[in-house]
């Protein structure tokens, strides 16, 4: 059972807002999950770094879901997260893609659903949300 995070509707994200999340990420951490999207069923970015999880190693595993059917998943191999410490990431939503900031890093992952505007967010797993705040 992945524990389920605070639930976040009617967010009005356009392209040119970000929206920065911190939180603290779990000592035993194996993997947790951010997903932004028009709502639960429409996901433009499910971001889900994993410690060890799923066959992955310290990997950043992003896709998008349109109702029950699942993209290509990416993956970035670049790692900034530590079990036990602190996160701080900010999705900027551009036109086409949504540019993910993370700690002396960054990469781009396109809107596939072409989304005008992001209004859900979630988080799951071994993360604990401690501030959200958007621009």
């Amino acid at each position: 059972h992945v524990p389920q995070g605070p639930v976040c509707t009617n967010l009005g994200l356009k392209p040119g807002q970000r929206l920065t999340v911190k939180g603290k990420i779990a000592p035993n951490a194996k993997s947790f999950v951010m997903n932004l999207g028009k709502d639960a069923t429409l996901l433009g970015l499910h971001f889900n770094p994993r410690f060890d999880a799923h066959g992955d190693v310290n990997t950043i595993v992003c896709n998008s879901k349109k109702v029950e059917e699942w993209g290509a998943e990416y993956r970035e191999t670049v790692f900034p997260f530590q079990k036990g410490g602190t996160a701080e990431i900010t999705f900027a939503v551009n036109q086409n893609d949504v540019t993910v900031h993370l700690p002396g890093h960054q990469f781009t992952f396109p809107n596939r659903l072409n989304l005008s505007v992001f209004d859900y967010f979630d988080t799951q797993g071994d993360f604990t949300l401690q501030s959200l705040s958007w621009e």
